[in-house]
């Protein structure tokens, strides 16, 4: 008897060991957005990983201009900047959430220290986030507890006395495992800083300097940090880094993200790398594409691909969804946001549909 029990719950563990579990195939977007057309602040969006399909749209924080949105690494918590220079002192703020399945409870919220924000990094390990004033030409950057709150005290770092002559415009930051590096489109050049003790220091290398008004506005790390991509605003390039043994970096090459017979103004916005690193991907406010580039693996070097148009009017932040099948833009003008399906054999983009949203900025897959 004791013996046919023990077959018995033997099969039912293995019956159940062979069934596998449906996968779900809804991921939340969260949705930063301008707020002086319309909209409220941020907003969720269920996506469907399947099909492409937006639904299911959700005001879940009202706030002013949260125009740029990052989610922790731990998938916990949302952090957004509110790009004013109204809050305390001419300071913008950055507001931190709990994140709820599709909602949003906020925890904590500080200033900036400097005004209007436009950027959020926080550090691999979830301990450091960094806010990038653009006005204010500085950098805040704040310790972040066990609960996701901000904690007082944040490290101010003032890119205007770099320089006495060019105006700064901290435009992105984003760590590595050891470093910050701060994309300032005024200085025209990639700052790199280190921790020492309890403070980011300047790192002993000196900065990255693009060409003659380039403006770096935003900068990808391709291969485990071996190469950097860097999106040029002002001339609409992006220049393509090696890392050296020494921890130098080398320029490869800089191209060009328009068509050669565009003949308007156009500045470029955003930059990803697909998740298999092998396409890689910039925006075009003016010509109103999204640029597609094949990546060699071996050499870091782009060939292009082509272009899509992104069906509205300047794009900024767009973002690939976890799936790395599909790719939305967020056309900040035309108050709508595109839905694209991502060939990843051979990078092109094929448009689905788009929904109606006002003046959204900064799109954030909760994977």
């Amino acid at each position: 008897m004791k013996k046919y029990y023990f077959l018995l719950i033997c099969s039912i563990l293995l019956s159940g060991g062979c069934k596998k579990s449906e996968p779900l195939n809804n991921t939340t977007l969260f949705v930063g957005t301008y707020t002086d057309n319309g909209s409220e602040g941020i907003y969720s969006y269920s996506f469907d990983t399947k099909t492409g399909e937006l639904k299911n749209k959700k005001l879940v924080a009202p706030m002013d201009n949260p125009s740029f949105v990052k989610i922790s690494p731990d998938k916990k918590f949302l952090y957004a900047v509110e790009e004013t220079d109204t809050y305390e002192d001419s300071s913008g703020a950055v507001v931190a959430f709990e994140i709820i399945g599709d909602s949003l409870r906020k925890i904590a919220e500080e200033r900036t220290l400097g005004a209007h924000p436009c950027h959020i990094g926080i550090s691999p390990n979830g301990k450091f986030l960094a806010t990038s004033n653009y006005t204010g030409g500085s950098v805040a950057i704040y310790k972040l507890g066990e609960n996701g709150e901000l904690l007082p005290r944040a490290q101010y770092i003032d890119h205007k006395v770099l320089d006495t002559i060019r105006i700064s415009h901290a435009h992105a930051a984003k760590f590595t495992e050891n470093e910050l590096f701060v994309a300032d489109l005024g200085l025209n050049a990639l700052l790199r800083y280190e921790l020492k003790g309890n403070k980011w220091v300047p790192y002993q290398q000196p900065p990255l300097d693009m060409a003659p008004e380039a403006g770096p506005r935003h900068f990808t790390f391709g291969q485990e940090g071996r190469f950097l991509y860097v999106i040029n605003e002002l001339n609409s390039t992006i220049t393509v880094l090696e890392r050296k043994t020494d921890y130098s970096f080398n320029e490869l090459e800089t191209l060009s993200t328009l068509a050669p017979d565009f003949a308007g103004e156009s500045y470029c916005a955003d930059i990803h790398l697909s998740k298999d690193g092998k396409f890689l991907y910039g925006s075009n406010r003016g010509e109103n594409t999204i640029v597609i580039f094949k990546v060699d693996q071996s050499t870091g070097r782009l060939g292009l691909v082509g272009r899509e148009s992104v069906k509205g009017d300047w794009p900024r932040n767009f973002g690939i969804d976890p799936s790395n099948n599909f790719l939305l833009v967020a056309n900040q003008r035309s108050n709508n946001i595109t839905v694209y399906r991502r060939n990843v054999d051979n990078g092109n983009l094929s448009f689905l549909h788009e929904v109606e949203l006002p003046s959204p900025v900064c799109l954030e897959f909760l994977k």
